[in-house]
């Protein structure tokens, strides 16, 4: 595990900022640059050397975007933890930074420490996206919903990233902070499944690791117990 603070698996969903780009008009859906992406949600997970299983954070009720990003960026700082995020180097990473810039925000963790901002240095933000796909070798990259199904988790249920528009407009915030968390839960076990392949953790360390923080997800009210209904859990633990 990480020798710094640990690890902090997050992710953000967000919405158009209509203020700043509106999309042309003969286009359908159209995903908006990442300066105009505002941030409506976000999730984190703390997993720890020795504790395994930390915490998880969520944003609040309010669709305060300076207070999600300020709350996010205050764990990191405090904690200085090697990021986990699946896709977080092509979106989370320069949405948290532009939306920050946006809103007068301070985000020294970024720019004090190299680590963070190094593609290919793990020991600062582990990319799984970037990582599975072999560093932009493989022609396309996997979605966090395949990475999900192939080692036996549900991956997408109801809700997916093309919905949290719709559930924004329609005031449902709860329902995206759960999509958001069932996101963080899967991305965690997919790292300890990518220790797993690094031989990082070996098999029975990788079994005992991923049922030890499977059972604190299962009891974390805020997570879907649909969510645990579609795992296969003989292909997550492995026989």
């Amino acid at each position: 595990m990480s020798e710094h603070g640990g690890y902090l698996v997050f992710d953000l969903e967000t919405v158009p900022d209509r203020s700043l780009y509106r999309p042309p008009p003969t286009e359908e859906r159209p995903f908006a640059p990442l300066y105009a992406q505002r941030v409506v949600a976000a999730g984190a997970l703390q997993l720890d050397q020795e504790r395994g299983f930390v915490e998880m954070w969520a944003s609040g009720d309010a669709d305060d975007e300076p207070a999600i990003l300020d709350g996010l960026s205050r764990i990191i700082e405090r904690r200085r933890p090697v990021l986990v995020t699946f896709n977080g180097r092509g979106f989370d990473l320069p949405v948290l930074v532009l939306r920050g810039l946006r809103h007068g925000l301070s985000l020294p963790w970024y720019f004090e420490e190299a680590r963070y901002r190094d593609r290919r240095e793990e020991s600062g933000h582990v990319d799984l996206c970037d990582a599975l796909a072999l560093y932009g070798a493989a022609r396309r990259s996997v979605s966090l919903d395949a990475a999900a199904r192939l080692i036996g988790l549900p991956g997408k249920l109801e809700v997916d990233g093309s919905q949290v528009e719709a559930l924004h407009a329609a005031g449902q915030l709860g329902a995206i902070r759960r999509y958001c968390l069932a996101d963080v839960a899967q991305t965690a076990l997919l790292l300890l499944r990518y220790h797993l392949l690094q031989g990082r953790l070996d098999r029975p360390r990788y079994r005992a690791a991923a049922a030890a923080l499977l059972r604190a997800l299962e009891r974390d009210e805020r997570l879907e117990p649909t969510l645990f209904a579609h795992i296969e859990r003989d292909r997550l633990l492995l026989p």
